[in-house]
């Protein structure tokens, strides 16, 4: 009986550790939000930008899927704008203890899903924007997916903040961020972050990865 019990608990232990992948049916063009960490540079952008209390995050990338194949398009510090195999993405976001989160375009919108996914090849290559400044040559995570929804009026740039919302004043890290750089805090600049894109009303969330 003991046998079985345990038998039965593991059972129930591995199909609790597969539901959330086997549960979401990921499909071409779905945009995997990946959570935040709550110190670093992560948790300074979701300092200034979190919009919603159940949701923060601070990367996002475009799954493609290619027959039996899926890679995820997006662009990040380690290796700028890359298509990389949705395998090894998942690893390296695990590593770091953050988890991804599967939203998709609302039917009505997804029919940009084929051109944006061909625009976003279009600029694999190009180095990471470590500036968070819009550059045209090169790109940091949300600025990547919003170029490649650009034409499909999918997302929109807005100002960006960097005041710490507790204070009322720029937030500590982004002031020290931009002075080594011997660049002005861009506030009010046109930008876009992983938390703005995910608050759109043109995307319904599925569910965790």
């Amino acid at each position: 009986m003991a046998g079985f019990l345990c038998g039965l608990m593991l059972l129930l232990v591995q199909c609790h550790n597969n539901v959330s992948v086997s549960t979401v049916d990921i499909r071409n063009g779905d945009l995997l939000f990946v959570t935040a960490k709550e110190t670093g540079l992560s948790g300074a952008i979701n300092n200034v930008t979190q919009q919603q209390k159940t949701a923060s995050f601070d990367h996002i990338g475009i799954l493609e899927k290619e027959g039996r194949k899926m890679f995820v398009l997006h662009a990040a510090p380690k290796g700028g704008s890359q298509r990389q195999d949705l395998k090894d993405f998942i690893k390296d976001q695990k590593e770091e203890g953050q988890e991804v989160i599967v939203y998709r375009l609302k039917p009505e919108y997804q029919k940009a899903i084929p051109e944006a996914v061909k625009k976003a090849h279009s600029m694999l290559g190009k180095p990471y924007n470590f500036n968070y400044i819009l550059d045209e040559n090169s790109y940091y995570c949300s600025d990547f997916v919003e170029r490649a929804f650009r034409d499909e009026h999918i997302f929109k740039l807005e100002p960006m903040t960097f005041i710490d919302p507790k204070t009322g004043k720029t937030n500590t890290f982004w002031e020290e961020f931009y002075t080594k750089k011997n660049l002005k805090v861009p506030e009010g600049e046109p930008g876009c972050n992983p938390n703005g894109l995910a608050g759109s009303g043109k995307l319904e969330r599925i569910g965790n990865y």
